[in-house]
C-alpha cells in the first residue's frame, strides 16, 4: 500500500519527531515510555531496510509495510534472546504506529491492528520481607544522625545532613506510597497534604490519584522541608525532591539512593521499582483487597495488580481459614 501523504514524515527524523510529538502531546505517555517507543521504531526502520540517518525517505518502507514484516521483525528478536516483555512492549508499540500512521495517512491500512502481543513472562520480580523494608529504612536514618558532623566527600556538615534527610524522605515516600520513581521525581511541593497525611501523583497517561501515607513518612517530609532550603537552587522551583545540584531529582539520582541504602543497610539490592512492588505486597499481605491495591499504584487493569503482588502461603491459608465454612 502506498501512503497517501507523507508531508512533514517523509524521512526518518521527520517521522520520528512527529510520531514523538503524539505520544507525548496527545496519548500523554511517559516520557519513558515516549523514548521506548521512539527506539522500537527507530528498531524498525531499520529493520525494513532505512538507512540510519536521519534524512533517509522513509516514503517506500511503509509503503510496502504489512502484518507479515511486523512478525518477521519481532520474530528475529525472540530468536536473538529477547524478553518476552520486551517484545511485548515493541508489539505494542507497532500498534500503536500503525493506528497513528494509518489515520494520518501514512499507510494505506492499520497493519498492525490484528498483531498480537506474546504472553508476558508471568515470574513475580523480587521483594524486600517486612523486616528487611524496615532494615533498610533504618539505615537511612541512622544515616541522618551519622551526617550531622562529617561528610565523606568533603561537603560541610549542613549539605551532608540536608541530602541524608532527603534521602530518607525519599526511601519513606517510596515505600510508604508505593509510587513509581518518575512520580516521585515530579512530586511538588503543593501536592503534599501534610494535615490529611495524602499525595497528589500524576501517573501513567496523566491520569491523578491521591494516595495515602503514614506517620515515618510524615515525620521524614516535616524533616526534609526544614532542610531542603539548603539544597534547593533558585530554579528548584515547587520540586519537592531536588538533587545534590539543587534542580527537581532525577531517576537515575533515586536508583542510587536506593541501591546505596540497600548496600549499607545488608538487604537485597533492588532498585525503586522493587521498592514499589514491596510495598503493595506488604499492604496486601496486611489485608487489603486487590482494588484498593491497584488504587494505591495507580494501575489501569486489575489483571497488573494480581501479577505484580505476592500474597504468603501463610496469609493465603489464614483467609482461607477464616472465611470457608468447611476449612
Amino acid at each position: 500500500m502506498t501512503p497517501a501523504n507523507t508531508g512533514g514524515c517523509a524521512t526518518r527524523a521527520g517521522l520520528l519527531d512527529a510520531f514523538a510529538r503524539y505520544l507525548d502531546l496527545q496519548r500523554g505517555l511517559s516520557a519513558h515510555t515516549v523514548r521506548a517507543y521512539l527506539g522500537d521504531l527507530a528498531e524498525l526502520l531499520t529493520f525494513l531496510g532505512v538507512g540510519e540517518g536521519d534524512g533517509e525517505p522513509v516514503g517506500p518502507a511503509l509503503g510496502s509495510l504489512d502484518l507479515p514484516d511486523l512478525r518477521a521483525w519481532l520474530a528475529t528478536m525472540s530468536a536473538d534472546g529477547a524478553a518476552r516483555a520486551t517484545l511485548a512492549r515493541r508489539a505494542a508499540a507497532c500498534r500503536t504506529f500503525s493506528n497513528w500512521a494509518y489515520r494520518n495517512g501514512l499507510l494505506g491500512a492499520d497493519v498492525a491492528a490484528r498483531l498480537r502481543s506474546p504472553r508476558a513472562d508471568a515470574r513475580l520480580p523480587s521483594v524486600l520481607t517486612p523486616a528487611q523494608a524496615a532494615a533498610l529504612l533504618d539505615a537511612a536514618a541512622d544515616a541522618v544522625a551519622a551526617a550531622g558532623t562529617t561528610a565523606d566527600d568533603g561537603t560541610d556538615a549542613d549539605v551532608a545532613g540536608a541530602l541524608a534527610l532527603r534521602d530518607r524522605a525519599v526511601l519513606e515516600v517510596l515505600y510508604a506510597t508505593g509510587v513509581r520513581v518518575s512520580e516521585l521525581c515530579a512530586l511538588n511541593l503543593g501536592d503534599v497534604d501534610a494535615a490529611r497525611r495524602t499525595m497528589r501523583v500524576l501517573g501513567k497517561g496523566n491520569k491523578e490519584r491521591t494516595v495515602p501515607y503514614g506517620g515515618p513518612a510524615a515525620a521524614a517530609l516535616e524533616d526534609w522541608a526544614q532542610a531542603r532550603p539548603v539544597l534547593a537552587a533558585p530554579d528548584a522551583g515547587a520540586a519537592l525532591f531536588v538533587g545534590a545540584r539543587g534542580r527537581r531529582i532525577g531517576p537515575r539520582a533515586v536508583r542510587e539512593i536506593v541501591h546505596r541504602t540497600a548496600a549499607r543497610a545488608g538487604v537485597p539490592d533492588l532498585g525503586p521499582h522493587g521498592l514499589r512492588h514491596s510495598a503493595a505486597t506488604h499492604v496486601l499481605s496486611g489485608g487489603a483487597d486487590l482494588r484498593s491495591v491497584q488504587e494505591l499504584l495507580g494501575h489501569s487493569s486489575l489483571a497488573t495488580t494480581q501479577r505484580y503482588t505476592h500474597v504468603s502461603a501463610e496469609r493465603l491459608r489464614a483467609v482461607y481459614a477464616q472465611a470457608f465454612p468447611r476449612a
